[in-house]
């Protein structure tokens, strides 16, 4: 029961770590999806447009640079909407043209986004900027937040790792009073006598940790379909990152540590208590 209750409290910071990590894998591939609109003006002609095409070309910043024309932007406008039949009233068509520019890897985040719509928002011909970078901020704010969360409950739940293990082990020294003191008669010191419950408090870390990792791979693997089936809908290419060698050994290394020190701080406590009567 203790090495159970050790693998659920340690799963829980696994899980929140493995979550953070995935998060923030996708939020990497949003930032090198985003692109960036340049609605142009309604009298601009076509050789000026060509003209303008040519100079973002030459931008360092700047990947490519798609051309949708106004007729263009009606016909995909008429197709995905239903409002098709009502949209060849119209005396003239409402929508500008368009122009898609796709920032270079090395500007594909919110601040080399800002830095290049201030400079495209200087371009004679252009009448709006569109750039969706607000919610990428707001993003990576509630990351640095789950951030702080995770932190915030891996520390309690390392403290309750601490306190069961300590418990636990508090309890076979009062179970083993008698053993003990029999021990301390015939001459044991308390460094001899402490031996086998450090031992077994690295133990109960170990197979707690063990344990831990094997509750997440469980439930990580239990929700990738639901994740891959979500990630599809944004048409991403992701694949739910598990935990690697490092993180499997760091996790079972950390939880032998705690137990070893709760258990070492439990024997120091109650072992100099017993004395043979």
């Amino acid at each position: 029961m203790t090495i159970c209750v050790l693998g659920l409290a340690l799963s829980l910071p696994t899980v929140f770590h493995l979550l953070y990590k995935n998060a923030e894998r996708v939020t990497g591939q949003w930032d090198g999806a985003s692109e960036i609109s340049l609605f142009l003006k309604k009298d601009m002609s076509e050789p000026r447009v060509q003209v303008l095409i040519n100079k973002l070309a030459l931008y360092n910043d700047i990947d490519s640079v798609t051309y949708i024309s106004s007729h263009q932007a009606l016909e995909e406008f008429k197709e995905m909407s239903s409002f098709s039949k009502a949209l060849n009233y119209l005396d003239e068509n409402p929508l500008p043209a368009v122009l898609v520019v796709v920032p270079t890897k090395e500007a594909m985040n919110s601040a080399g986004s800002k830095l290049l719509v201030a400079k495209l928002e200087r371009e004679q011909g252009i009448d709006l900027v569109r750039v969706d970078v607000d919610w990428i901020e707001k993003l990576q704010a509630i990351l640095t937040l789950m951030v702080d969360i995770v932190i915030a409950i891996a520390v309690l739940l390392l403290i309750s790792v601490l306190l069961i293990v300590s418990n636990t082990i508090r309890l076979n020294i009062l179970n083993q009073r008698d053993e003990i003191e029999v021990l301390k008669l015939v001459g044991a010191t308390n460094s001899f006598i402490q031996l086998p419950y450090l031992y077994i408090g690295a133990w109960y870390g170990l197979l707690g940790g063990a344990v831990a990792w094997l509750l997440t791979f469980v439930m990580v693997t239990w929700l990738q379909d639901g994740v891959m089936s979500l990630m599809g809908l944004y048409q991403l290419q992701f694949k739910v990152s598990l935990l690697t060698f490092d993180e499997v050994v760091i996790l079972l290394g950390v939880a032998t540590f705690l137990a070893f020190i709760a258990s070492y701080i439990s024997v120091k406590q109650y072992l100099v208590k017993i004395e043979p009567k």
